[in-house]
């Protein structure tokens, strides 16, 4: 069964701590990426970074962005490790078309012919014929943003993530599709964004106080006293900005 991201991203978007992310919206990069087209953001960060919060952001910021834009579309991958038997190449293109035609008023041709090729003999669609009117499908759009998260957890064998990559900057290159991907710092994957704008992923000052005040305003009163509270933040701040270290600043920029 095909993995529905939307529940996902609703969980995800519930998680978020209000008025954390900004950073990252409002960056020249971001923003740069947002106003030209075949354009790609790869965005880095370690474990527990806020990745996959800050993708789900960035959907929903798209998604109120482009509400009454039929003319642009938004399709999005949350890759994890445990769904991997449902994450194969042949799958993460099936899901990304799937999307972008749910967003149009009537089915597309391309689509109406392959479902037809398969229905009757049971069989799946192979990567070449998903890949094909997944092109065709992007056409119909103006503009088509495809994010994709933790790229890090995109399963390797047979090829898959390496194929998946292929796919989705032939796609871009022959459509002009703006990609917005995130993944830990991991070298074979960095290497395939060498010519993209990288931003890090970070838990911002403001990120960190932002949380903290939420938690600790759960404490009573007269259990953290003013002078507690200030030397708590400025410690655990202190420490997350000593986590990024890791990330060479080559392959981005560290907000």
């Amino acid at each position: 069964m095909a993995v529905n991201y939307g529940p996902q991203q609703s969980d995800y978007i519930k998680r978020r701590q209000a008025g954390t992310g900004r950073w990252l919206l409002e960056s020249a990069e971001f923003q740069s990426w947002l106003d030209t087209s075949k354009q790609t953001l790869f965005c880095p960060g370690i474990p527990g970074a806020g990745k996959t919060i800050i993708t789900s952001i960035v959907v929903d910021d798209l998604s109120a962005r482009f509400r009454d834009k039929a003319d642009n579309s938004i399709a999005y991958l949350y890759c994890n490790f445990p769904q991997q038997h449902e994450q194969k190449l042949e799958d993460l293109l099936a899901n990304l078309l799937k999307q972008l035609v749910q967003g149009r008023s009537s089915l597309p041709d391309s689509v109406k012919v392959l479902y037809d090729r398969h229905n009757d003999k049971r069989t799946r669609p192979p990567v070449d014929e998903i890949s094909r009117v997944l092109h065709s499908v992007t056409t119909l759009y103006s503009r088509t943003f495809i994010i994709i998260d933790a790229l890090d957890e995109c399963q390797v064998t047979d090829g898959c993530r390496t194929g998946f990559l292929s796919e989705i900057f032939n796609l871009q290159a022959k459509t002009g599709v703006n990609v917005f991907a995130t993944s830990r710092p991991i070298a074979e994957i960095m290497q395939k964004f060498d010519r993209s704008v990288s931003l890090v992923i970070r838990a911002t000052d403001d990120d960190v106080w932002r949380y903290l005040d939420n938690r600790m305003a759960l404490f009573q009163p007269d259990i953290l006293d003013d002078d507690i509270r200030d030397r708590i933040r400025r410690g655990i701040v202190k420490a997350v900005d000593g986590m990024y270290a890791e990330i060479p600043l080559k392959h981005g920029i560290s907000n």
